[in-house]
């Protein structure tokens, strides 16, 4: 599941015939992802969560390592901001994803796909980590967040969806091994 029309790449790539691939544009409103980020959930289920959002500042595709609870001050597209500036009441300040950016990234990187890819901590405290922390409060962590550049700033629409295909086979390959040895130690 993730938002952005220019996912529709990695729609048409795939991920294998092993792995659904369910895309969903998510609006830029807070009561819109209030309610439909848990009902996608609720819908599918799914093992893992990938969002996309268009940063206008980056120039790489960058991984998010977490998603932050408060501060949101920003207007969303309906001109609206919760009052209370934060995603979940008494939810913690931040959650982690449970997969790990800095392997994906390091992946990504050495794959020789010429898209750069970084990792941050701060997906920007608007609807793109509003997002992001919904999903990992819904999930216990089973999200990811990845940003990217606009469209030929400097990446075309193929070579971003190449990338994101790798960075999701990657995450969901670090999600299988983790899966794995979990299994592993329950069963000694």
């Amino acid at each position: 599941m993730m938002c952005l029309s220019n996912v529709w790449e990695l729609k048409k790539l795939g991920l294998g015939h092993d792995v659904d691939l369910y895309v969903y544009e998510v609006p830029v409103e807070y009561q819109t992802v209030q309610s439909l980020v848990p009902s996608l959930w609720n819908q599918y289920h799914p093992q893992l969560v990938v969002h996309v959002g268009l940063s206008g500042m980056a120039t790489t595709v960058t991984l998010e390592k977490c998603g932050h609870n408060y501060g949101y001050k920003g207007l969303d597209n309906c001109s609206f901001c919760p009052d209370s500036q934060c995603c979940i009441e008494g939810g913690p300040d931040c959650i982690d994803s449970v997969i790990d950016m800095d392997s994906v990234c390091k992946r990504v990187s050495a794959s020789g796909l010429g898209v750069a890819v970084s990792v941050s901590k701060d997906a920007g405290r608007y609807l793109c980590d509003y997002t992001y922390y919904t999903s990992l409060y819904l999930s216990q962590g089973r999200s990811a967040f990845v940003h990217v550049p606009p469209l030929g700033k400097p990446y075309s629409g193929e070579d971003l969806g190449r990338a994101l295909q790798a960075i999701v086979q990657a995450m969901l390959d670090l999600l299988a091994q983790s899966e794995d040895k979990i299994h592993c130690q329950h069963g000694h």
